[in-house]
């Protein structure tokens, strides 16, 4: 029993195309015998045709020039080689036969004088359609074909008006037709089609293997493959290759520069942690020491929850992003912004005052489609960041609302240190820090940009950032128009 898990072998492309090019051969060579043989046919039946009416034109005019014109003078003129060939039949104008040459004899008596014996078992041909059309016309031509013999008969008739009473003169020759001619030529065509088969795989051998020679060779050397497109019809699939080998190069890049971050972030408090502890543990530690080595041990073991928070809630949102669908687009929910940038500016009003920053904010009415818990996030993440990256005495402003393109936005400014210019398309990314002191002191885990990017992306939001170093920063996100 074949298991359904089983991948299925994928075709051979050059076995495809050596098939396909032998059956394109055997099919041309037979619609070219079979086009062939009907033409010949064609021709050879005009051939025929013409050749009929000429010999029975000139019998008839010699027929027509001799004294009398009955059985006996018309038998007399016939060449022995003719009668053989052809058929000739002399009908009188009631349909009765007056001769026909195969079926009538031809004898000499004694004296030598020439005698037809006729067959009196021919029946009358007054009904026969080339006679009658020979009657009314003056000539005519018929085709009568034999489906047991494989062959056909072609008649001519003649009118004849003699002194005697009018006649008519029939010429008939059987040929083989389409049928009996192929019959002749199919041992001709068995070996045509043969030799024709022959070449033909020999042939698509050749072509097939100078056309998949190319694209192997393209598999061996991925490092140039846009360089080496050997088809113009691989320049997209060699493009993909191209991009998802930069897209893989980039991600281990990234998943490499990932795991050194974590490491290096988690081993900074586990050091301090681990060595506040082991004071305690040994009793080197002075008793009104430990207070303040317990709330240090704290303060870093904090520091490494909200960085694991943020490593979870990171990969959460990275899963979101590969496996979103039409049906999580769907669940999106209306989130009033302004209610939210007022309640963010609740909550972070502790940590502003603790900075010793001023944080005010501007909710106009605005809505948007999304996951309210995330867009929570992000505009904390982003008030959160506005504090800390400030002075004493700065100021804070949040702002919600919709823009003259009629799409909501939300919008963060303070006039803290601001982000250098080499520094502004780099911030976004997880770990990366402007001023990695100050980070360390303000207790950040560098990933709070890199959760703002993946939410927006989330939200098929656009993020634009204007800073300048010692005037301050200017975050704003920008989300698509409601429908």
């Amino acid at each position: 029993m074949t298991d359904e898990n089983t991948q299925k072998q994928p075709l051979s492309m050059t076995r495809r195309y050596r098939r396909g090019l032998i059956l394109t051969g055997v099919l041309c060579v037979l619609a070219m015998l079979t086009a062939a043989t009907l033409l010949f046919q064609r021709s050879y039946v005009e051939r025929v045709d013409s050749y009929i009416a000429q010999i029975c034109d000139g019998y008839a005019a010699a027929y027509k020039a001799q004294d009398t014109h009955d059985a006996m003078s018309f038998a007399a003129m016939l060449p022995e080689e003719s009668a053989r060939t052809l058929r000739f039949t002399l009908i009188d104008a009631d349909g009765t036969v007056l001769f026909d040459s195969k079926t009538s004899a031809l004898v000499y008596d004694s004296t030598n004088t020439l005698y037809a014996v006729m067959d009196s078992n021919l029946p009358n041909h007054a009904d026969r359609p080339e006679f009658r059309r020979a009657m009314e016309k003056g000539s005519a031509s018929l085709t009568r074909e034999s489906e047991t013999m494989q062959t056909e008969t072609h008649y001519y008739a003649l009118r004849i008006d003699t002194p005697d009473g009018t006649q008519v003169l029939r010429v008939g020759e059987d040929i083989a037709n389409i049928w009996g001619l192929s019959a002749d030529t199919l041992p001709l065509l068995c070996a045509a089609v043969v030799l024709i088969l022959l070449a033909a795989t020999l042939f698509s051998w050749w072509l097939t293997r100078r056309m998949v020679q190319p694209i192997n060779h393209l598999a061996e050397h991925l490092d140039t493959i846009e360089a080496d497109v050997p088809y113009e019809e691989l320049i997209p699939l060699a493009r993909t290759i191209q991009t998802d080998r930069k897209l893989r190069e980039d991600n281990e890049t990234m998943r490499r520069e990932f795991t050194a971050n974590v490491s290096h972030e988690l081993k900074t408090p586990l050091t301090s942690i681990s060595g506040y502890a082991e004071l305690i543990e040994t009793g080197m530690a002075k008793a009104e020491d430990i207070p303040t080595f317990a709330a240090r041990i704290h303060k870093e073991a904090q520091r490494m929850i909200a960085l694991v928070s943020d490593i979870l809630q990171l990969s959460e949102l990275d899963s979101n992003q590969a496996s979103r669908t039409r049906e999580a687009a769907a669940e999106a929910v209306p989130v009033d912004l302004a209610a939210l940038v007022k309640e963010t500016a609740q909550n972070m009003t502790v940590n502003a005052r603790r900075a010793y920053v001023t944080l005010q904010y501007d909710a106009r009415p605005a809505t948007v489609q999304g996951c309210r818990d995330q867009l929570s996030e992000l505009t904390q993440n982003l008030c959160d960041n506005a504090i800390r990256y400030n002075r004493p005495g700065g100021h804070v402003e949040l702002r919600c609302g919709v823009g003259s393109d009629g799409c909501p936005y939300f919008e963060v400014e303070d006039n803290g240190i601001g982000i250098p210019q080499d520094s502004q398309t780099r911030v976004f990314e997880r770990f990366y820090r402007v001023d990695k002191s100050r980070s360390k002191a303000t207790g950040g885990t560098g990933l709070g940009l890199a959760i703002v990017k993946h939410i927006a992306l989330l939200h098929d939001a656009r993020i634009d950032l204007q800073s300048q170093v010692g005037t301050g920063t200017t975050i704003r996100v920008t989300f698509p128009k409601n429908p």
